[in-house]
């Protein structure tokens, strides 16, 4: 006996005809009527211009665990719905609006969003590939891992380009970084590519953290400058460092000397007023090099992030 969008079991029928026009006036009269809609076989339904907004409260409709695979979406008003666990995989929607609407959970591989409102939307902070990824190489399924982190992937690029396009560049911007984590948890675990990727991601977060940047900096100033206290570097003919047989203050008045030193030789700033010796010069020519190179990464980033 065939059912018809009123009946109960109709909804959750996977067998059930979806591609019909009276099909989205009825989810719009069982939304407002307040009746549960969990666990919906919407596969391929036609919903082009489908209203779910709740006009009478902040709250949206819920439409948890719905299979929305292909459905056509287009034009939706779907502003705070809670879509958490559905899969919306190649879902279209296109001039959606998706404002504060809640996607946790969702497969959203392949998801059409172009022209969507897309801001204020409840987004994952791992996607469900990456966390089914991990969570497969925690068991030791290497494989099946490697395409869950390919369709994770996926999935980012496909958001990351479509939250560029809607000017959303901060939730870009984490979106890109995740997407070149997946990259990297793709290629051979000990590979000279995967360790230079893990360098760029530790570094500036893939160009997204000038935070990283700074923090770098400081830690690399800070250990060369107990180095050249340890090692010992010249002041006006007398040696700046560790010595045993002096107060702990007047170490520590070197300590500082030596960390000045450290930042005056990170910037290439080189005043000449302290000058290194013996071991203290390689330390030094290291310093300087990667100090060169880390300020010019930071006004890369920096300028990335601000001209967004």
């Amino acid at each position: 006996m065939l059912t018809t969008p009123l009946d109960e079991g109709f909804w959750q029928d996977a067998g059930a005809d979806k591609q019909h026009a009276a099909l989205r006036d009825a989810l719009e009269q069982r939304a407002r009527g307040g009746q549960p809609m969990l666990g919906f076989q919407l596969k391929k339904a036609e919903l082009a211009g489908i209203d779910l907004v709740n006009h009478g409260s902040r709250a949206g409709f819920v439409l948890r665990d719905a299979d929305l695979y292909r459905a056509d979406l287009q034009h939706a008003h779907l502003f705070a719905l809670d879509l958490r666990g559905s899969s919306l995989m190649k879902a279209d929607l296109r001039q959606a609006n998706l404002h504060c609407v809640d996607l946790r959970d969702c497969n959203l591989l392949g998801v059409r969003l172009e022209g969507a409102r897309l801001d204020n939307v409840v987004w994952d902070r791992q996607l469900l590939q990456e966390r089914v990824a991990r969570e497969l190489l925690r068991r030791g399924d290497a494989s099946a891992a490697q395409q869950q982190f390919q369709e994770a992937e996926e999935t980012y690029r496909n958001l990351r380009l479509h939250l560029e396009q809607a000017g959303l560049f901060e939730q870009a911007g984490y979106f890109f970084h995740r997407e070149m984590l997946m990259r990297r948890l793709q290629m051979p675990r000990f590979s000279t590519r995967r360790l230079l990727s893990w360098l760029v991601d530790l570094f500036c977060g893939y160009g997204e953290k000038p935070l990283n940047v700074v923090l770098f900096s400081l830690g690399l100033i800070g250990v060369c400058g107990l180095l050249y206290f340890l090692t010992g570097v010249n002041q006006g003919g007398q040696t700046l460092g560790l010595r045993f047989d002096r107060s702990l203050l007047g170490n520590l008045q070197d300590l500082l000397a030596c960390l000045y030193y450290s930042v005056v030789t990170f910037t290439t700033l080189g005043y000449g007023d302290i000058t290194p010796g013996g071991l203290a010069r390689l330390i030094a020519a290291v310093e300087a090099f990667v100090g060169s190179f880390t300020m010019a990464l930071f006004v890369v980033v920096f300028v990335k992030k601000m001209t967004r």
